[in-house]
């Protein structure tokens, strides 16, 4: 999986691309990870996650058009690619692997 490896925080930026789905950029990721986590972010290191994964090649980019909001200034938008959906799937399926060979008397206030 040394490829397709992803970071906690490369993880949660990932995952909050895939729920924007076609309205992800650096702002609403970076409230979106707010949201669901509490987790607070700068905007710098959400917009060096998104940069990095898209030099990996798990995300896409475009520009959208400008607005008088923005003082005419572009937003940039992210969607993860099919190889980034496969580095997801296999960060979930390795987690998943790992959780189900805890043991059970861990959860149940036991001792080993």
């Amino acid at each position: 999986m040394k490829g397709l490896y992803l970071g906690e925080f490369e993880e949660l930026v990932m995952l909050s691309v895939a729920i924007l789905h076609g309205e992800a950029y650096g702002i609403a990721v970076m409230d979106e990870i707010k949201q669901q986590t509490g987790r607070s972010s700068t905007i710098s290191t959400v917009h060096e996650t998104l940069i990095r994964l898209e030099k990996k090649g798990f995300l896409e980019s475009h520009t959208g058009g400008a607005t008088n909001v923005r003082g005419g200034r572009k937003k940039r938008f992210f969607e993860v690619t099919a190889y980034g959906k496969k580095a997801i799937n296999e960060t979930r399926e390795q987690r998943n692997r790992m959780w189900q060979q805890v043991p059970k008397v861990i959860w149940e206030g036991g001792s080993l």
